[in-house]
């Protein structure tokens, strides 16, 4: 399995969010590490067009095999498009991979037991995807829209009004941790959403995305409290 590190230098919600200290190392360190204590891929690349964000990925132990020309570099680009770009990279050299891994470096918890543990399930499932999810801290349900002048007149349905919480299906949201597919159902779909889906449930704790500033203080404060470890 090719795992492939999306991480551009292009940020602007944190100015180079990927490579920004998180108690103590680079944001980008956290999911190479996970990646490579998980022990399940043959090669795990960051693709980047930022030499500063090579330079630390080279440090902590993956590969940059190239950089990210400017076409798949900017903020409309979609990160499977950066996928397509590193797979066919690698076709151009008589390389192949039987399955692929995104891995977003925006989820500093997600662990090499996680990675582990979703790939059995992948293998032994006989899937053509896999997706982490978790589940939502608050149900969509109790969601809506607002009216002109902020109006409630239609915001939630009338059988979720008259629910308590526990009535609710359990609904799940996905948390960006973990795409799994094979290499071949990839390409033919350019997506990792597709037919024989499987979803990997995580814990909220594990889900934690980074994408701003806050984002990056909860995560200092979970890193440095003790109940979390």
């Amino acid at each position: 399995m090719l795992g492939v590190i999306p991480a551009r230098g292009g940020s602007k919600g944190v100015p180079h969010k990927n490579i920004k200290d998180l108690a103590g190392k680079p944001l980008l360190a956290y999911t190479i590490e996970a990646a490579l204590q998980s022990g399940i891929f043959e090669r795990i690349i960051v693709s980047t067009d930022d030499e500063d964000i090579a330079a630390v990925a080279g440090k902590y132990g993956a590969e940059v095999p190239f950089i990210r020309p400017a076409d798949i570099a900017g903020d409309l680009v979609s990160s499977d498009a950066v996928i397509l770009h590193a797979l066919q990279f690698y076709e151009k050299q008589n390389i192949f991979f039987k399955e692929v891994c995104k891995l977003q470096p925006t989820s500093p918890f997600r662990s090499a037991q996680n990675l582990k543990d979703a790939y059995k399930v992948f293998r032994q499932e006989n899937r053509d995807y896999l997706v982490s999810v978790c589940e939502c801290e608050h149900s969509p349900l109790w969601s809506g829209t607002l009216g002109k002048d902020n109006s409630m007149d239609d915001f939630l349905r009338e059988e979720v009004i008259r629910s308590c919480r526990q009535e609710l299906p359990q609904y799940y949201r996905l948390n960006g941790a973990i795409y799994m597919a094979k290499t071949q159902s990839f390409i033919e779909n350019k997506s990792f959403f597709g037919k024989n889906s499987r979803a990997f449930v995580m814990s909220q704790e594990a889900s934690v995305d980074i994408d701003n500033s806050l984002d990056f203080l909860f995560a200092e404060f979970l890193l440095q409290s003790s109940a979390f470890h």
